[in-house]
């Protein structure tokens, strides 16, 4: 059975959309309406409370699963911000003040690095602004002051995959943590903490793990250090003494939990990570760079331009095409049933295990529509 087959039945909206979209939100599932349905049902019942607890639990034993973790390593967090705030928001920033970043990290985690600097942090930014990332960069940018390494396995604009291996190893040589954001690789390609070797990972359930945002995964090596700088009910030894007096912090990965989750959230993650799991993850990964290759042979040869990493090991789940009116273009490709994600100056065209060569032909014949009855050119035809 191909790649797409096994799953395309499962997502019926497929039907009347070509969902390029997944890098910015996953498509509508049979999985996911049975999961708030199932979720209306519990609410209807005596001890809803129980059940949606068990959605939480599950998803985090789910999430471990596909990373090769313990649960006890996973916390769920509402998003990233706060996953990765919590991650680094106990670290003491003495000795070493650096925190290493890229300026191609996305903003809803850089923005917490920034706000470290009040606690004595220095962000230090390595690549070029504006410019692809790569590993060396980071390798030439980790000194003895470095504290933390904070890595996009694949960067959000530009859909750059990075070696996080290797600047792990590079980072731990230095006496420095990592920090992987995996937002935009997780359920599309194989993702094993050990073999990464990172100290921590982040990323959410609304993308390509095919569930609704409002949830997040924190994963820890080593979840019993300094105590984060927020907390609430969920993040205690035993949530339910409900004791507004003692404040005590588990020895596992929930010490850096919150408050009350998104419950329809945690329905739809174990619904979204049920399907993933069903999948050969190397087979996607495959699949999703046969359909990219083949995306950017078509759009160069039709003029457009397309920002494509040099090696098929340095790219990720989307096609960044580059167009200086990005959210016109994508406005118009869903009024013609083409779900994309527009980003300043490119428009991603995201690939999924469902994606299908004939979703790269309607979306190809659709920009040509575009540039002949749009005031907007192409740009020089080029991969870059």
């Amino acid at each position: 059975m191909s790649v797409p087959s096994a799953i395309r039945s499962r997502i019926p909206s497929l039907a009347q959309t070509v969902h390029l979209a997944a890098c910015s939100i996953a498509p509508r599932s049979t999985g996911m309406d049975q999961a708030l349905a199932a979720m209306l049902d519990d609410l209807a019942l005596p001890g809803f409370w129980s059940a949606a607890e068990n959605q939480v639990t599950e998803a985090r034993r789910r999430f471990a699963h596909l990373i090769g973790a313990d649960t006890d390593q996973v916390a769920v967090l509402p998003n990233v911000s706060i996953a990765a705030h919590q991650a680094v928001s106990g670290l003491r920033w003495r000795r070493r003040r650096d925190l290493l970043s890229t300026a191609a990290e996305f903003p809803g985690v850089a923005h917490v690095w920034l706000a470290q600097e009040k606690r004595g942090a220095r962000v230090r930014w390595c690549g070029p602004q504006g410019g692809r990332v790569t590993a060396e960069d980071y390798l030439r940018a980790i000194t003895t002051d470095t504290a933390l390494v904070s890595v996009p396995a694949v960067t959000h604009r530009d859909a750059t995959r990075l070696n996080i291996r290797r600047i792990a190893d590079a980072a731990h040589a230095a006496g420095a943590a990592v920090i992987v954001d995996a937002y935009q690789a997780a359920g599309v390609m194989p993702l094993h903490v050990d073999a990464l070797r990172c100290d921590y990972l982040i990323t959410g359930t609304g993308k390509y793990l095919l569930g609704l945002p409002g949830l997040a995964f924190l994963y820890a090596r080593h979840p019993d250090g300094p105590a984060p700088g927020l907390t609430g009910w969920m993040g205690r030894t035993d949530p339910h003494t409900l004791d507004p007096t003692r404040l005590d912090f588990p020895a596992h990965a929930r010490r850096f939990e919150t408050g009350t989750p998104a419950v329809a959230a945690a329905y739809t993650a174990v619904a979204g990570l049920t399907l993933i799991q069903q999948l050969d993850l190397t087979a996607v990964r495959d699949h999703t760079q046969r359909l990219i290759a083949s995306a950017a042979h078509r759009l160069t040869g039709q003029g457009e331009s397309v920002d494509l990493a040099p090696s098929v090991d340095e790219r990720g789940a989307h096609l960044p095409l580059i167009e200086p009116y990005a959210l016109a273009m994508a406005t118009w490709l869903e009024h013609h049933g083409i779900a994309v994600a527009a980003r300043r100056g490119v428009v991603r065209i995201a690939i999924h295990a469902y994606t299908t060569d004939a979703d790269i032909d309607a979306l190809c014949d659709a920009i040509t529509v575009y540039r002949a009855t749009s005031r907007t050119p192409a740009t020089i035809g080029a991969t870059r």
